[in-house]
């Protein structure tokens, strides 16, 4: 039974890190990290498409990554947990430090397999 338990966490964390997967996500929760953003303002920082930048913010919604509150006729965005979020992403830069371009170099999910 607890192999059962084992395999279903795993796959929950999977689904967390597939959240993360992508740079436009990355750099979409970074902006967030700063504060709430608005979708035009976030188009703005990273010059992104208004449907790119939405379809991105509703994945991370789906994660429970962020959250957004009605301010009139737009929504402004913001993390649902900042904190843990950016102890996240520190532990990813120290994981990446250490390292190195292995990461990047992997065959299966490195540069140049996304290339």
């Amino acid at each position: 039974m607890a192999m059962i338990n084992e395999t279903a966490a795993l796959s929950v964390a999977a689904c967390l890190f597939n959240g993360f997967s992508d740079g436009s996500r990355l750099a979409i929760v970074r902006h967030l990290a700063l504060g709430e953003h608005r979708v035009v303002d976030l188009t703005e920082h990273l010059g992104l498409a208004q449907s790119t930048v939405s379809k991105h913010l509703a994945c991370l919604r789906d994660c429970g990554l962020v959250e957004s509150r009605p301010v009139g006729r737009a929504s402004l965005f913001s993390l649902t947990h900042p904190e843990a979020t950016l102890d996240l992403l520190s532990a990813a830069e120290r994981l990446l430090d250490l390292t190195g371009d292995a990461v990047a170099l992997c065959p299966n999910y490195g540069q140049a397999a996304q290339a």
